[in-house]
């Protein structure tokens, strides 16, 4: 469908927040940094508990956000931060945290993992693994419900790529979880998909930017390795159920539903929603797209969908 008004809106806004006047040079990674987070402000919902804090790391402690409904023991979301693995952090979904906590009933650990170029591949999954690990291993440290299918994990973008390869971690080292949250999650490498040169300019997320932050995640890793392309693993069978959300206008449109395609060929209950005329972002900003408000609705019950359903195997 054509570009929805809202996305119209959003886009020339965009445009007038990033347009760099002639003779002026690219912003730094540094300068990107510290715009990030003020493309626009988004709602935060009052939680009565939420906690800084941190968890040991391969290389040291890793921040994270811990958002809390409620008292008593909950299931939980361990969230991954989008920005292409050089840019985000926990304050920049920090208003999509608290909402997924205080709508899917659950805590949600957000996770401050460490950014590229300082840091390339595989220290994002590093760090995520280690939150995943320790939620499981310690759930009376962050008040989460004991035993098996109570951790989903949960991302956008970059974060989707770091939540696809947590998940399938958790599967090879014998860690059930209850959920994957896909949001036009990276699944690859190859960046030859044919939504790439669609909609590579002048969509909100370029190709090039991407490709350059790519890049610079990667460092001299193997681009097959499947923590860096789960599109390229040679085998999702076993993976935790999922829900993989797209935006029709993203270069990344494609191979998220690629994804979707491979794991329900692998026999991995999923279900793939397309969200026409939007572009990448969307689903941050439900003050700017309904979409993205339909979205989030969407998640929150398929997250509450998962967890009811491993509470109910469980007993």
């Amino acid at each position: 469908m054509p570009l929805h008004p809202q996305t119209v809106s959003f886009l020339q806004m965009l445009r007038r927040w990033t347009a760099v006047p002639p003779g002026e040079p690219e912003p730094t990674i540094e300068e990107m940094r510290e715009r990030v987070g003020a493309v626009f402000p988004v709602g935060r919902r009052e939680l009565p508990f939420v906690d800084d804090l941190a968890v040991r790391g391969p290389d040291g402690p890793v921040p994270v956000r811990l958002y809390r409904p409620a008292e008593g023991p909950l299931p939980a979301v361990v969230y991954l931060h989008g920005g292409g693995w050089v840019l985000g952090g926990v304050e920049n979904v920090d208003g999509l945290c608290r909402g997924l906590a205080a709508d899917a009933g659950c805590a949600v650990l957000s996770v401050g993992y460490r950014l590229a170029p300082e840091h390339p591949f595989p220290a994002a999954v590093d760090d995520a693994w280690a939150v995943v690990a320790a939620a499981v291993r310690e759930p009376g440290r962050f008040g989460i419900r004991p035993g098996p299918g109570a951790v989903a994990v949960a991302g956008d973008s970059a974060g989707g790529n770091v939540a696809a390869a947590v998940a399938l971690l958790a599967r090879d080292r014998g860690v059930g979880l209850a959920h994957q949250l896909l949001v036009y999650p990276v699944t690859d490498t190859a960046r030859d998909a044919p939504s790439w040169r669609e909609y590579g300019s002048g969509y909100g997320l370029d190709a090039a930017a991407l490709s350059r932050f790519m890049d610079l995640y990667r460092g001299g890793a193997d681009p097959r390795d499947p923590r860096l392309a789960p599109l390229r693993a040679p085998d999702l069978r076993g993976a935790a159920p999922a829900t993989v959300i797209t935006a029709e206008y993203d270069i990344l449109r494609d191979e998220g539903e690629a994804y979707a395609r491979r794991l329900a060929a692998a026999g991995v209950p999923v279900e793939l929603r397309r969200y026409d005329g939007v572009v990448h972002s969307f689903f941050l900003m439900p003050e700017v797209f309904d979409a993205g408000a339909e979205a989030v609705a969407y998640a929150v019950a398929r997250l509450r969908t998962a967890f009811g359903h491993c509470e109910r195997e469980a007993s």
